[in-house]
Parts: structure tokens; C-alpha cells; sequence
């Protein structure tokens, strides 16, 4: 019959219980355990700013260098199913966009495909992070207090999309559509 014997034609699924305890991951994994050089030397207090390794363009790997440096708030703007058609009909997976700021000058967008919403969220958090950039603020006027618009008139195109900064009087405000509204909030 099926499995007789200890020869055995099964799945080879057995003897699988002595890989730690379930659910993978123990509690001491909330500390962080650099695995890059950079990583390292922000660990041990080596670099002391993120403005240090963006001005020597130095590539950053892992997301809890930037969680050292800054508190980031995050946001999901979309999470926008896509199908793949198979031959048993359609794979749908989810695609989630977020976006992660300090209001202080920095900014990073974010975004994941996955087969579940949380999953794709969290790696589009992870994503974000790594792709933070700063933003240079200036001045429309005098030079009074904080630095409060962008510097001069910008242009950006990604895809089919354009659009122009154009530096405004303190107490303006942000005037955009929604959605770069808050993208340009999460800057600062």
C-alpha cells in the first residue's frame, strides 16, 4: 500500500519539526544586526548625520540606517490590484504606494507588489526608506527665519507625468492637486 514499509514513496515532507520555534522569527530579532559596511559604521557612531553619506553617495542598503537617523511618518496612497492572466485564468497580486517623510527636508517613495495587502505594504515601507532623498529648500524674499519654499523654479518628469515647483511668499502654502499635496507635506 501507500507508504508501507520504511522505503517510502511519500513527499518527503517529514522530520521537519527541529527548525526552531514557529512563526520563524525569536524576540531578540527587533535588534538590529548590520549587514553592510555602512551599516556598520552607523551602528557604532562612526557617521554621525544622513547628510554625511549623501554627501558622499554612498548607497544605503538597509532601512534601519535611515530609522537611526530620522523619525519617519508614512502613508499609503494607493494599493492597487494587478492581474497576471494564467492559463487557469487570473493571478491577481496587490500593489501598494507609500510615502515616508520627516516634515524636515526629507522624502522617499515606496512601492511593493505582493500576494497580500500587508505584505506588499510593508515592503513598500521598507522601499520607501531606502529611496529617501533630502529636499533643498530656499528662500522667496528676504532671508527671515527658516528656509520655507523650494529655491528656484523646478521641473521633474517621470512617465507621462511633468511638474513645476515654483518657489511662493512665506504663508502661501502648498497649491497643488491632492495627491502631490501630500507627497510635498511629508517634505517639510
Amino acid at each position: 500500500g501507500r507508504g508501507g514499509g520504511r522505503r517510502g514513496r511519500g513527499r518527503g515532507r517529514g522530520r521537519r519539526g527541529d527548525r526552531g520555534p514557529r512563526g520563524g522569527k525569536t524576540e531578540e530579532s527587533s535588534v538590529w544586526h548590520p549587514v553592510t559596511k555602512l551599516g556598520r559604521l552607523v551602528k557604532n557612531s562612526k557617521i554621525r548625520t544622513l547628510e554625511d553619506i549623501y554627501l558622499h553617495s554612498l548607497p544605503i542598503k538597509e532601512a534601519e540606517i535611515i530609522d537611526h537617523f530620522v523619525q519617519l511618518k508614512d502613508e499609503v496612497m494607493k494599493i492597487m490590484p494587478v492581474q497576471k492572466q494564467t492559463r487557469a485564468g487570473q493571478r491577481t497580486r496587490f500593489k501598494a504606494f507609500v510615502v515616508v517623510g520627516d516634515n524636515d527636508g526629507h522624502i522617499g517613495l515606496g512601492v511593493k507588489c505582493s500576494k497580500e495587502v500587508a505584505t506588499a505594504i510593508r515592503g513598500a515601507i521598507i522601499d520607501a526608506k531606502l529611496s529617501v532623498v533630502p529636499i533643498r529648500r530656499g528662500y522667496w524674499g528676504n532671508k527671515i527665519g527658516k528656509p520655507h519654499t523650494v529655491p528656484c523654479k523646478v521641473n521633474g518628469k517621470c512617465g507621462s507625468v511633468r511638474i513645476r515647483c515654483v518657489p511662493a511668499p512665506r504663508g502661501t502654502g502648498l497649491v497643488a492637486a491632492p495627491v502631490p499635496k501630500k507627497i510635498l507635506t511629508y517634505a517639510g
